[in-house]
């Protein structure tokens, strides 16, 4: 994969740390990798943005940003709100091309959902992975609520004839509950797609340096780690049930 297009089912669900973790355990197998955003928003001229985060996490990535906008709103209306150009997903295609020509490996995370929208005309990254006929890796949440959007997600996917590599779990808490647990085993069933992560909750806040050692643990060896999904499920599994 010399473009892999990270999305997710929502916002807040891990996606910059996702994409921290698939660049650190590509770098670690001596691959070069740079990570592009489309779109940034809610973040001012002179802060860190996503881009920053993975940088300060993975290491010696090349980071690229397209647009930024200041509110924290979808590309498109952010966009509109700002009386700026929104970014197309032909911009997008373009700039993974770039600098595919100069990485191995090629990180472009969007913001929030599948289907959040860049422009007015209802283009959004998915348009952008289908240009570049590139997979992508969909991020979920585990809990509550989670193979319903993730099933949608995947359905998206295929109605628009793009592969996905499959799906990895963004904020994987110490102390899983029921239905988190029995997600493991009924997401890859849902979806159809593999489980190919599961990054802890609170990994952003580890030190780099920290992060970096841990970081192919949690992916799977699609995505340069060394994480097994069936062992990961067995060793969280639900109680069976008790008969009543």
């Amino acid at each position: 994969m010399s473009v892999l297009v990270v999305t997710g089912t929502g916002t807040e669900i891990g996606k910059t740390v996702v994409t921290a973790a698939v660049a650190t355990a590509a770098l670690a197998q001596g691959r070069s990798v740079a990570v592009l955003k489309p779109a940034q928003t809610g973040v001012g001229p002179d802060e860190p943005g996503d881009v920053a985060e993975v940088v300060r996490l993975a290491g010696p990535v090349t980071g690229a940003e397209l647009a930024r906008f200041p509110e924290p709103l979808a590309p498109n209306t952010a966009a509109r709100r700002a009386g700026r150009a929104p970014v197309r997903p032909h911009e997008i295609a373009e700039a993974a091309r770039e600098l595919a020509a100069t990485h191995d490996l090629v990180l472009v995370e969007g913001a929030g959902g599948l289907l959040v929208r860049l422009d007015d005309e209802g283009s959004t990254l998915a348009d952008a992975a289908r240009l570049l006929d590139a997979p992508v890796l969909l991020v979920t949440q585990p809990g509550l609520g989670t193979l319903n959007v993730t099933e949608l997600s995947a359905e998206a996917l295929r109605a628009r004839g793009l592969s996905c590599a499959g799906v990895v779990l963004g904020s994987w808490p110490a102390e899983p509950d029921l239905a988190m647990r029995c997600n493991l085993a009924d997401l890859p069933v849902v979806a159809g797609l593999p489980l190919l992560g599961a990054v802890p909750e609170g990994a952003g806040a580890l030190s780099p340096e920290e992060f970096r050692s841990a970081a192919p643990l949690w992916l799977a060896p699609r995505l340069d780690g060394v994480w097994n999904a069936a062992a990961f499920t067995a060793s969280v599994a639900a109680p069976a049930p008790v008969a009543g």
